[in-house]
């Protein structure tokens, strides 16, 4: 499923991610957004017409262009290297949203949000191997991004529990050397 994107929608998430901390990711946070960049305060609804939970989820569709327009060039790194390195823009890019990303979390993880959770995870382990170059087309298409959301959502919920991105990315670094482990084995 695509998600709708468009310059105001960006503006718009953009303009509410200082307001989510105090007022989470609610009608009131987007109409506060619009008003500081001169906006409707009320375009949230024609923006959002699901309502906050698609600005969530838009935020991380947001957070997955950032990261692979930031990641430039990076044929120069092995696999694990790039996949470490695009993780790393991840977190350098949330870490001033860090609040409003916790916010985002809590409202992903609400049982009636499963399947948004699980499109939105789907959709940056997929933005991640296409900037990290992957141009699978058969079955390892789909185990190199499951394997890669099931060890970036660990590193994501490792890193919002507090922990700084150097202790993240060392987190990351040993899930990653635990599934080359695993794939080597399963070679074998």
């Amino acid at each position: 499923m695509t998600i709708e994107r468009s310059p105001e929608r960006d503006a718009a998430i953009r303009a509410a991610l200082p307001h989510v901390p105090v007022l989470g990711w609610t009608e009131a946070a987007l109409a506060a957004g619009l008003r500081d960049i001169g906006e409707d305060p009320m375009a949230h609804l024609w923006l959002f017409p699901r309502g906050p939970l698609s600005a969530a989820e838009a935020w991380v569709d947001l957070g997955d262009r950032d990261m692979a327009e930031a990641a430039g060039d990076l044929s120069g790194l092995r696999i694990p290297g790039r996949i470490r390195r695009l993780v790393a823009i991840r977190l350098d890019q949330a870490e001033p949203h860090r609040d409003a990303l916790r916010r985002a979390l809590t409202l992903l993880a609400l049982p009636w949000n499963a399947g948004i959770a699980a499109r939105t995870l789907a959709r940056t382990a997929d933005a991640m191997w296409a900037a990290a170059g992957d141009s699978s087309a058969d079955f390892s298409w789909y185990t190199r991004r499951a394997s890669l959301g099931v060890v970036y959502g660990a590193t994501l919920a490792f890193w919002i529990a507090g922990r700084d991105t150097e202790e993240a990315l060392a987190f990351l670094d040993r899930r990653l050397a635990g599934l080359a482990g695993l794939q080597r084995r399963r070679v074998a």
